[in-house]
């Protein structure tokens, strides 16, 4: 294929990978036709103008843990690894901010700067494999965006290649960059379809003298959600306010109840304390036990706990519901999965609104009727609150009987505007994202 040898003179023979080696790269049963793995910013410039003049797609690939997200692709033409562009650019303690590349995977970023005694305020699952590129463009998060928000609110500078090979650059490297339009964010959440994420600055924060994570449990989720409408309007700061119902507790570490609210603190240790002390004398009219403290691993399972919670599953879909709706939505989604004779597992980040569903594969081939069944009336229970939901994982069958999207509506239209001025040939993860760009 000519453009895989124009691609070998660019990132050497080594980087280019073909033949059976692209069998780990297969996104939902089509094969790339190479796997690049550029090593500077140059090179994946020089990859994907090569890729756009011969009309091949690019998917951009960072750690892979978001690739199954999406419209199935018709062509995956050629993917585009990230991994070598990993290193640590700039990290300005007294600024508070830092500039990597993004393939560095998020474990890697995070011990970097917690030995200086800072961290990127966002904690997504698999932080092992997660890229700094990849976490930006899904915007993944985990239980911390209760106080500090997602990627949207952390990002403050961009290195993008475009879809004709161009490098551009939005934002700045100090926090104080206000001028022009916030071009960083628009590529936050895009998932490769508008431009490569290349490099990142981003804002940091001092690490807490002290952080916990402690547990409550309920016996019905009416109670739980009474709890969380008590934390809202209380005075206490948590920074994580997470729902997990018994299969997701039990993925998680936690105890067998019905439902389990997780709840997490950091700053003074004194100020921590008292808001732990405070946590047992709210909860306990609402039918909560006592607080039940819980090792730092936590965290992380916690981060994935839904999707974690069935060794074969049918059908992962995220939610986005009020936060007062999150107990009620569970309670009933768990109704609505039992009645077509699935079992299923819940996970939310109760304070913000967003939930995680996990259906698991009965038998060795679980029935898709009643997949999509579930699905459908899911996707009906949060629009009827006002939400959106997505298909984020689910066989083919699955997919291809209903949207895997929302309808965004007049957004998607200004989505698809956008789409057509960026990348005009349709060369960058084509199809695969909301409005169909």
């Amino acid at each position: 294929m000519p453009l895989l040898d124009r691609l070998r003179d660019i990132v050497g023979p080594a980087h280019v990978v073909t033949g059976v080696e692209r069998s780990p790269y297969v996104i939902e049963g089509c094969t790339p036709e190479g796997v690049v793995f550029p090593g500077t910013v140059d090179e994946v410039a020089a990859v994907v103008a090569q890729a756009a003049e011969a009309g091949v797609p690019v998917v951009p690939w960072g750690g892979g843990t978001a690739m199954a997200v999406g419209v199935s692709p018709l062509r995956a033409g050629i993917v585009l690894m990230l991994t070598r562009l990993a290193a640590l650019l700039e990290h300005e303690p007294g600024d508070l901010t830092a500039t990597a590349q993004a393939g560095i995977t998020f474990a890697g970023l995070q011990a970097r700067l917690r030995g200086r005694g800072q961290w990127l305020s966002l904690d997504p699952p698999d932080v092992a494999r997660a890229t700094l590129g990849g976490v930006l463009a899904s915007n993944a998060s985990g239980p911390r965006r209760h106080l500090y928000g997602t990627a949207r609110d952390v990002l403050i500078g961009v290195a993008v290649v475009t879809a004709d090979g161009a490098v551009v650059h939005g934002g700045g490297k100090v926090v104080k960059n206000v001028a022009g339009y916030d071009l960083p964010k628009l590529f936050v959440g895009s998932f490769g379809t508008l431009g490569v994420i290349v490099e990142a600055t981003v804002k940091l924060r001092p690490l807490p003298e002290e952080e916990r994570l402690v547990s409550v449990s309920f016996e019905r989720f009416e109670d739980a959600g009474a709890a969380v409408r008590a934390l809202l309007g209380s005075e206490l700061i948590p920074n994580a306010l997470d729902l997990v119902d018994r299969p997701s507790g039990a993925a998680a570490g936690l105890s067998s109840a019905v439902v389990t609210l997780v709840v997490g603190f950091d700053g003074l240790g004194q100020q921590v304390d008292w808001q732990v002390q405070q946590l047992a004398s709210l909860v306990a009219p609402c039918g909560g036990g006592k607080p039940a403290m819980l090792p730092s691993s936590t965290w992380e399972r916690l981060a994935s706990a839904a999707r974690d919670a069935f060794d074969e599953r049918a059908a992962i879909m995220t939610l986005s519901v009020l936060p007062m709706a999150v107990a009620e939505t569970i309670a009933h989604g768990t109704d609505v999965a039992r009645a077509q004779g699935l079992t299923s597992a819940w996970s939310a980040h109760a304070g913000v609104g967003y939930v995680t569903a996990a259906l698991r594969a009965e038998g060795a081939r679980p029935d898709s009727t009643a997949v999509v069944t579930v699905l459908r009336q899911w996707r009906e229970a949060a629009h009827a609150g006002g939400g959106h939901a997505c298909v984020a994982w689910a066989p083919l069958p699955v997919k291809s009987a209903l949207p895997v999207w929302d309808d965004a509506g007049a957004a998607g239209r200004v989505m698809q505007r956008i789409k057509a001025q960026l990348d005009p040939q349709n060369v960058l993860n084509p199809g695969r994202f909301v409005a169909g760009i």
